[in-house]
């Protein structure tokens, strides 16, 4: 029980920083860009329990991390932006989209840069503040990657619908309805099928281990880690 509660210490923090910044930086772009639906609502804020999902964030992550499974998955409440009223839509679709995995970019370079702060932090404290920083640049780092697999309602779905000429974006837009699900499949019943035929299906390992096992790397390099 020690164990499983140091465990959870170590990750929460992350998990809630990394999922308030990014609801947050997708309500205030939006803001600024002359959509008033999330500031109204009261999610342009750092206040994590505005964007925390019971089920999303706290339980399903939580058994998956409690179980040891080989993925952590969750979800937070999507930021509402009401696309219709940016002062130009296609355009700042682009950048409010974009702005959540930016955030979550940002904030794995920053955890990576205060890691060189460790040894001046109390012993009893420096291996557990240290884990928590290297579990916010992997948590960021897979946040942002997941969400800019280009599939809607995912981020990088509405980047690539502001982004592709207007035909293919319509067709693209079409997908939102069923995007979680196709995310989803992905995610759990393609690799299930795949272990029952004695096959390596695990589609979301390539799409996101991979890119993000390369950005960890680099944001090390990047912050003078070696």
């Amino acid at each position: 029980m020690t164990n499983a509660l140091y465990q959870i210490s170590i990750w929460l923090i992350p998990v809630l920083v990394a999922i308030t910044f990014h609801e947050a930086a997708h309500g205030f772009v939006a803001w600024r860009l002359g959509d008033n639906t999330a500031k109204d609502l009261g999610r342009v804020t750092f206040q994590p329990l505005r964007h925390v999902d019971l089920y999303g964030t706290i339980i399903i992550p939580g058994l998956l991390l409690l179980l040891r499974a080989p993925f952590l998955f969750g979800w937070a409440k999507p930021v509402p932006v009401d696309f219709r009223n940016l002062r130009n839509p296609r355009r700042d679709m682009i950048l409010v989209a974009a702005a959540g995995p930016g955030i979550n970019l940002a904030l794995a370079i920053l955890s990576a840069t205060l890691i060189h702060l460790i040894p001046y932090v109390p012993v009893f404290t420096a291996l557990w503040l240290k884990e928590n920083l290297y579990n916010s640049v992997l948590i960021n780092l897979v946040l942002a990657v997941f969400n800019m697999m280009p599939i809607p309602p995912l981020d990088g779905g509405r980047v690539a619908v502001g982004l592709l000429p207007r035909p293919l974006a319509m067709r693209l837009a079409r997908l939102e309805r069923i995007g979680l699900l196709i995310v989803i499949l992905l995610v759990f019943v393609v690799p299930w099928i795949g272990r029952e035929f004695g096959m390596d299906f695990n589609i979301l390992g390539w799409i996101v281990g991979v890119p993000v096992e390369y950005l960890f790397g680099l944001v090390f390099r990047v912050t003078g880690h070696g």
